[in-house]
């Protein structure tokens, strides 16, 4: 009679011919087998639906499947764990995850581990949209798809000021708060408000943009989001902060918004859901609402030059459906081409990895709340998405970048001082 296939070696002789190098960290089978360096994280292998769903979909998003299932986890430091299979998860440009050998040797691991069969369903978490992409229903769904998750769940990751974007960590002391009231406060300075003006907040979220600036400079602001529970919040926080007579916040497209000009525009993390097929037309709307001599802050993620990924991921799949990246170039020279002056590109790649980091950190703190508000699959998502997010921006596979642009008049006078130290305010 022949000996059982222990899972735990087969699993690791797979993993180290796909990565080509030993592997640094440890695999556990639904055996209860281990092999790999002892004191290292372990990857979990619960169940062979896990070796099924790469059957299937041998990249990122067949191991996203199995994590948001719970057929596979990681004990011990998940930064580590995902950095250990990074090349299988972020091929080289121009280079497959698997080579026709890689998957021929997944498929004879898979039948001597009993793992062969018709695909498993993907988890509930999946995103199933409807429709012409970017129509206005199907951005709807997308948008509540990501947002409607429920408020308190996103303040359990978020912190209390509930800003769902990079923050601006200038000072060695800063913790996320502070440091997200110097990424609020750098987009005001960048945007020359002043008491009087009217400013639209496109994406405005919970209202935390929209009240600070209110609140410290005097602006009316209009905030438009697709999200039911954001509009519901952002609404009691203005009243709370006895701001309703100058803070609009509205369920409706930016595409909707009609009642220009506004002498100023911020979108900020709000671009990476247009997508670029759509990005002229977004800058192309911008422009027209905003007066000769305002400006717009647009706060956007970039990806790399290159290709785009037309394959299916993690993210596109389970974070932002229907969302896309553009090279900071590309974004450059759409707001160009609607009109726009751009005048300041700043990137805050590393501080993106730093708020990342705090997230995954105020999730992991107090996981059994978020699994009680949202789900044991929810919150396997963030959990994923926030780790191998910090680790992409780390790496400068992705980055985010703050540009400023005005709408310059006929006479092609700015209205921005000489000078960028003059007009940031510092």
């Amino acid at each position: 009679m022949s000996a059982p296939i222990v899972v735990a070696d087969r699993v690791v002789a797979v993993l180290e011919r796909v990565l080509g190098s030993s592997l640094e960290i440890r695999v556990r089978g639904w055996d209860g087998s281990e092999a790999g360096p002892p004191d290292a994280p372990v990857l979990v292998i619960s169940s062979p639906r896990a070796i099924k769903r790469l059957l299937w979909q041998p990249n990122e998003l067949g191991l996203a499947r199995a994590y948001v299932a719970g057929e596979l986890h990681v004990e011990g430091d998940l930064y580590t764990a995902l950095s250990a299979i990074g090349p299988l998860l972020h091929p080289a440009e121009g280079k497959a995850a698997l080579t026709a050998g890689d998957r021929g040797e997944l498929i004879r691991a898979a039948v001597m581990l009993g793992a062969v069969g018709p695909q498993p369903r993907p988890p509930a978490e999946e995103a199933s949209l409807h429709g012409r992409r970017h129509s206005r229903s199907r951005d709807r769904e997308a948008i509540r798809h990501h947002y409607d998750v429920g408020n308190d769940f996103y303040r359990t990751v978020l912190g209390p000021s509930l800003v769902y974007s990079c923050a601006y960590w200038d000072s060695p002391d800063a913790t996320l708060e502070t440091a997200q009231a110097a990424k609020l406060e750098l987009i005001c300075r960048k945007l020359g408000l002043r008491p009087g003006m009217r400013l639209l907040d496109v994406g405005c979220g919970w209202g935390t943009m929209a009240i600070h600036a209110a609140r410290k400079y005097g602006v009316s602001v209009v905030g438009v989001t697709l999200s039911h529970e954001q509009v519901e919040l952002a609404r009691k926080r203005v009243v709370e902060a006895g701001l309703a007579s100058q803070v609009d916040i509205r369920l409706q497209d930016y595409r909707d918004v009609a009642d220009g000009p506004f002498d100023a525009i911020a979108s900020v993390g709000m671009a990476e859901h247009v997508g670029p097929d759509q990005f002229e037309r977004y800058a192309g709307t911008l422009y027209r609402l905003l007066r000769p001599g305002g400006r717009l802050l647009n706060h956007q993620i970039a990806r790399r030059p290159g290709p785009r990924r037309v394959a299916p991921t993690f993210i596109s799949s389970y974070v932002f459906p229907d969302g896309e990246l553009s090279p900071v170039g590309t974004t450059v020279s759409a707001l160009e081409q609607a009109g726009f002056e751009v005048r300041d590109v700043e990137s805050l790649r590393e501080h993106y990895a730093l708020t990342l980091r705090q997230w995954g950190a105020n999730l992991n703190e107090q996981w059994d709340r978020a699994v009680r508000l949202a789900g044991a699959g929810r919150a396997r998502v963030w959990r994923l998405y926030m780790a191998g997010s910090a680790l992409a921006f780390e790496a400068g596979l992705i980055g985010v970048n703050q540009v400023l642009a005005v709408r310059i008049h006929s006479d092609g006078q700015s209205e921005l001082p000489p000078t960028r130290t003059e007009w940031l305010g510092v």
